[in-house]
């Protein structure tokens, strides 16, 4: 929390948000769970200052000159939060609450690197909801660079969690995990988004949400 201050990653208010988090996700799944908010958060925040000027000359830099507030700190570990105290709370349910806690870390961060680095790496972009070539760095416009950087992202945090918890099964439910939600933050920022109905830190709540239904779902399936 000091270093993310210090470094100018977190506004204070973030970093006393993410703290709360991180207790109640150590409460659910432990150091892993630790490990999973801490490979998030560093994945995104060098995603984000992935040759910023650059982004800042084409206007898609982050606001707030990259420091994540504690509203984008609560859309964005939020779900695995309450993932982690119902783990906590009901433990002869914990697998399934750990698996949604990581997959919503896994939607989390393929939104963020494919959204990041896709505004860097993308050669063409297109309006996810027409399909049509849109303006690269507006809400729901994606690339397949940024696709696949994503979904790198995604399998990174599933390899760490299989690691971590020995269940190997898991690894492709949370890329899928990871990947639906990621194009589903990308549906709600062309549609939702845009028009003003939702804010970015709703949509980013419902991405991770999305991720974690989603590997619900499949380990129910599997």
């Amino acid at each position: 929390m000091l270093y993310s201050v210090r470094a100018g990653k977190l506004t204070t208010a973030g970093a006393l948000t993410g703290g709360l988090l991180g207790v109640t996700i150590f409460l659910g799944a432990g150091w892993w769970g630790v490990a999973l908010l801490s490979l998030f958060f560093g994945l995104g925040s060098a995603a984000s200052a992935w040759k910023v000027t650059e982004k800042r000359h084409l206007g898609l830099a982050e606001e707030n000159k990259g420091r994540r507030t504690a509203g984008q700190v609560l859309a964005n570990a939020g779900v695995a939060a309450l993932a982690g105290l119902l783990s906590w709370q009901l433990p002869l349910h914990a697998p399934l609450f750990q698996l949604m806690l990581a997959g919503s870390f896994a939607a989390a961060t393929a939104d963020t690197l494919s959204s990041e680095l896709g505004n860097v790496y993308g050669r063409r972009y297109y309006n996810i909801w027409t399909l049509r070539p849109d303006t690269r760095g507006l809400n729901g416009v994606v690339s397949l660079e940024g696709t696949l950087l994503g979904l790198a992202g995604s399998a990174l945090l599933a390899l760490v969690y299989c690691l971590a918890t020995s269940r190997l099964q898991h690894f492709l439910l949370l890329l899928v995990a990871g990947t639906v939600g990621n194009l589903a933050d990308s549906v709600l920022g062309a549609t939702v988004e845009r028009r003003h109905l939702l804010s970015n830190n709703a949509v980013n709540t419902l991405n991770t949400a999305v991720g974690a239904g989603t590997a619900g779902v499949l380990y129910w399936l599997s």
